[in-house]
């Protein structure tokens, strides 16, 4: 319902001035509002430049603090790390996974050790950074297999949640792993550890860039349709994240982000809850290409971030986060 009329009310008087705008502005971000990803790759020594992803990086292990010294001064409350795992480490069943020395095990130890609570430690639960075929469960006759691949993630989270992970977040999109993987955390004494589950992750065409990042695009065979949502559907994320919460999760994840808009702000209209989105990879690489390109300024950073906020998220992944300082300026 619009309440008065022109000309007595004039909506641009309150858009005339700098100051008027910042009074009356709806959606602010800050530092708070931001979880950086971070790519993790074996060796020494290395901070490798991700070719598809300009601006981004992998590190070692001992490189790790250049990072996460910069994330904690710019104020940011949470990383996440995602691996590249090296070819001769993956196997059709993901077993490096639930090894205590990969590489994301490494990097929580290392981070914990240097930082104590500083700053949050996310986990990817899933298995498709480690497994031969790409996908993130195990496949029989090419079927990927629910209940099976749920019994590896709950060893998965059990190992990470050990090592010190703060938040484990299940991306797998496996019905039901919500449940057990919470239940297993309970009863091994990790119930402070908090469960982000990727309740609405798409089939999307979007990830690209990532897929390169941890090395899994030249050997996914096939598609990841049969488990990762339709992008058709929005009524369906509403009962993804339904059962997820009577499940135990404490925050659920919107992913991609921009293109998904609407299915956020239905979420926490909803539900009420913490909802975080995803700034994927694809959407990253096709802003960063078109401002290199001069199609767009870099004002588009900083607005397609305020989107996510105005959509309703409570904290945005995005691969900015770590120039957080300079967009916001």
């Amino acid at each position: 319902m619009i309440i008065g009329k022109y000309p007595s009310l004039r909506l641009r008087r309150s858009r005339k001035d700098p100051w008027s705008r910042r009074l009356i502005q709806e959606n602010t971000l800050s530092p708070n509002d931001f979880i950086l990803p971070i790519f993790l790759i074996e060796g020494s020594n290395k901070r490798q430049e991700i070719s598809s992803m300009p601006g981004v990086y992998r590190y070692t292990i001992n490189r790790l603090s250049q990072i996460v010294d910069k994330a904690i001064k710019l104020g940011i409350p949470m990383i996440a790390l995602f691996p590249k795992t090296q070819n001769s480490k993956k196997d059709e069943l993901g077993t490096e996974s639930l090894n205590e020395n990969n590489l994301v095990c490494k990097a929580i130890q290392e981070v914990k050790k240097r930082y104590k609570n500083q700053i949050g430690i996310m986990c990817d639960v899933a298995l498709d950074p480690y497994t031969s075929h790409g996908h993130d469960g195990l496949i029989k006759s090419n079927i990927i297999l629910n209940d099976e691949t749920i019994e590896v993630l709950i060893n998965q989270s059990l190992l990470q949640a050990e090592m010190g992970c703060d938040v484990l977040a299940p991306s797998d999109m496996m019905d039901g792993r919500i449940g057990k993987i919470r239940k297993a955390l309970d009863k091994n004494k990790f119930q402070n550890v908090q469960i982000l589950s990727y309740a609405a992750k798409y089939a999307s065409s979007f990830y690209g860039p990532f897929r390169d990042a941890v090395g899994s695009k030249g050997s996914l065979k096939g598609n990841k349709k049969t488990y990762q949502m339709d992008y058709r559907n929005s009524d369906e994320a509403l009962r993804e994240v339904a059962l997820d919460i009577k499940e135990g999760a404490d925050m659920v994840m919107v992913k991609p982000g921009m293109p998904y808009l609407d299915i956020i702000k239905s979420i926490k209209e909803k539900f009420k809850l913490p909802v975080f989105a995803y700034q994927v990879s694809g959407e990253y690489s096709l802003i960063e290409t078109a401002i290199t390109k001069k199609l767009i300024n870099k004002d588009a950073i900083y607005e397609s971030l305020v989107a996510f906020k105005r959509a309703g998220a409570n904290a945005i992944v995005s691969y900015y986060a770590d120039r957080i300082d300079k967009i916001i300026k």
